[in-house]
């Protein structure tokens, strides 16, 4: 790694996963940090507190040190961000932090990235277990927290790096994507579908970033991409200088390696990649889990680690922080918090629950929060996506720019104000509780009746999973 690097820094916008995990690496190298950020609230902000780091709350010129060699410019600040203005206004050096992990991190490492629309942060999660469950002690930089590790970035110990690979723009200077700055040598291509749709007109500009992506894998690089994404090969169909191998369940006919079922929720599943094969179980459930971990392992294959070895790591990794975990459980509810907010994410997050609950009954509980869903782009796929729900709950501020009463239905409620949305989980828990007390009544043999919560979002919430699970506590 260089050695060249400053002995101070300033992050503006510090708080977020990316930019928190830019702060923890600069601080492994032992660089001194300051940040500051319009939101600063745990768990981001205790733990950026917990390493030494200077951290203010909003945005002002005072708040960037006089003695700083470097400011780092989050994707999210804009012009007329009065840190930034400062910045500009007294030519101080400034970067991406983008920019500043290749040249900083990056550079001379072996760099496996995963991208894609979805499951970026779990596959990236489950490729970095696999190589530090076989010895190889990676750094890697994750838009999320691996339960293994318990913390979303590290330096590590060799040269393998594994990082998400984002598609969104580098800095309000840059308009590239994120991952053109990494230059990996192991690329994962996960699925491509439209997203972002404050950047992107439409899926043939972001398929040009992609395309611009494979341009940076050497020829001795390996891009590893999911046979069933027909936009991934049209990416590819414009020119691939690197080797390739191609991912997908059996269906997929020439495909380098397939996954296989053996249960019907994906927990347990077979791995083939020409004679060789081997079989895994594991916490996770879901079909699109089960291709995350299958293009691990083949990125991992690429570093030298057996299949074998890394269907066995499988069995030892415990996913990934808001990815369908299980926040509270007791015999009659069950509260799972999961990061889905594409209609695919969604779907597959909820026939993922459905495959392992079965007919118990499922509340999906959903945030229309990125962007994209805030300008309704995929509000014609939504009702769909909700279908193997029992019942679908929408909250929409005034940011949703839609009226999400127009898929209000008798299987879909939607709601202005968290409090109502509250309010209307609770009456389902307790006309739950009481059709329970009635079976009792007829049948004293008749089991619990289960109700899942799945709450769906990739920001807060305003709080609705803690306000739930406390309500159900007191």
């Amino acid at each position: 790694m260089p050695a060249n690097n400053p002995d101070r820094i300033h992050i503006i916008g510090v708080c977020g996963t990316f930019m928190g995990g830019i702060a923890r690496l600069a601080r492994e190298l032992g660089i001194e940090v300051s940040g500051s950020d319009a939101n600063t609230y745990p768990p981001m902000s205790t733990q950026l507190e917990s390493l030494g780091i200077d951290l203010q709350e909003g945005y002002a010129a005072s708040n960037i040190p006089n003695d700083v060699d470097c400011v780092v410019v989050g994707n999210t600040i804009s012009r007329g961000n009065p840190e930034l203005e400062h910045v500009l206004d007294k030519g101080l050096n400034y970067t991406s932090g983008a920019q500043w992990l290749s040249e900083h991190v990056l550079t001379g490492r072996w760099v496996l990235a995963v991208a894609g629309t979805h499951g970026k942060t779990t596959t990236s999660s489950i490729l970095a277990w696999i190589l530090q469950d076989n010895g190889l002690s990676p750094g890697y930089l994750i838009g999320g927290v691996p339960e293994n590790f318990g913390e979303s970035a590290r330096l590590g110990e060799t040269p393998f790096f594994v990082i998400e690979a984002d598609e969104y723009d580098t800095a309000f200077s840059d308009k590239r994507s994120k991952f053109l700055h990494y230059r990996p040598r192991t690329l994962i291509l996960n699925n491509l579908e439209f997203d972002h749709a404050d950047i992107f007109a439409d899926l043939a500009a972001i398929q040009t970033q992609f395309h611009h992506l494979l341009k940076t894998v050497a020829a001795t690089g390996l891009i590893i991409h999911n046979k069933r994404s027909d936009a991934i090969d049209e990416v590819l169909a414009q020119g691939v200088w690197s080797q390739t191998q191609s991912f997908a369940d059996k269906t997929q006919p020439n495909t380098e390696w397939q996954a296989t079922r053996i249960s019907d929720d994906a927990a347990k599943f077979t791995v083939t990649k020409g004679d060789e094969s081997c079989s895994v179980s594991w916490p996770l459930i879901g079909d699109h889990n089960m291709q995350n971990a299958l293009a691990a392992i083949a990125a991992a294959h690429h570093v030298g680690i057996k299949v074998e070895h890394a269907c066995e790591s499988l069995g030892r990794f415990r996913s990934v922080k808001r990815r369908l975990e299980k926040i509270y459980a007791d015999e009659n509810v069950r509260v799972f918090d999961d990061f889905a907010h594409h209609p695919t994410a969604i779907r597959e997050t909820v026939n993922a629950l459905r495959n392992q609950v079965g007919d118990e009954k499922i509340i999906a509980v959903l945030e229309p929060r990125s962007n994209t869903m805030k300008r309704g782009v995929h509000k014609d796929q939504l009702a769909d996506a909700l279908q193997n729900a029992n019942k679908s709950m929408i909250y929409a501020d005034d940011q949703v720019l839609w009226n999400v009463d127009e898929l209000a239905s008798d299987l879909i409620q939607t709601f202005a104000a968290t409090d109502d949305l509250l309010a209307a989980i609770k009456a389902e828990l307790e006309s739950n509780k009481s059709q329970e007390f009635a079976n009792l009544n007829t049948s004293p043999a008749t089991k619990p009746v289960i109700i899942n919560i799945l709450i769906m979002s990739n920001g807060g919430f305003e709080g609705l999973h803690q306000r739930l699970v406390g309500s159900i506590k007191s």
